[in-house]
């Protein structure tokens, strides 16, 4: 309900928001390679690789799903979207990183393409979400913007765990924490 609540102007921020989160992916992880991309996050936290073709997937099958049962059916139910379980059977870490921050991106994109194309009467559709209970259309961007902000934070710490690692070998090879 919140997304009704803004002004025209929070609905374009939210959406602007939602929109960002692709250059986020690419402004941290494009210049990886693929071997860096397969580096886990603190605590075995989702690789890069791992974080955009869960994304992706998310983007697609959860919110994507979502977004168009809630705009086309009366009263959906909505699965679960186990991503850590779609992550082992999908073996994400076998999976280009390239191509994952490029799926999401088109998926984001459809996805935002369809919210800016509902009607006003739309956005009061309403389901339920296993695990969640009733939503509304209108709750999805919000949502998926704090989805946006857990992996944004857990992407931080990845950059920071191997900032760390990268200081560490350094280090080991020249016996200096000193940058090079």
């Amino acid at each position: 309900m919140k997304y009704l609540e803004l002004t025209r102007n929070g609905r374009i921020g939210i959406l602007g928001q939602l929109e960002w989160m692709p250059a986020f992916l690419e402004q941290t992880f494009g210049s990886l390679s693929e071997a860096e991309g397969l580096v886990k996050g603190p605590d075995q936290g989702f690789a890069p690789v791992e974080q955009c073709w869960h994304l992706a997937d998310l983007e697609r099958e959860g919110f994507g799903m979502r977004l168009l049962r809630l705009r086309d059916e009366t009263d959906p139910f909505l699965p679960d979207f186990d991503g850590g379980r779609i992550a082992v059977e999908r073996d994400y870490l076998r999976r280009s990183l390239g191509d994952g921050m490029s799926a999401f991106r088109a998926a984001r994109s459809e996805n935002l393409d369809l919210l800016r194309s509902l009607q006003s009467d739309q956005w009061s559709r309403a389901g339920t979400q296993q695990g969640v209970g009733p939503v509304m259309l209108c709750d999805l961007p919000h949502m998926m913007a704090e989805h946006d902000t857990a992996h944004r934070s857990e992407i931080d710490a990845w950059a920071r765990s191997t900032e760390r690692l990268r200081r560490g070998t350094m280090k080991d090879r020249h016996g200096s924490d000193e940058p090079r």
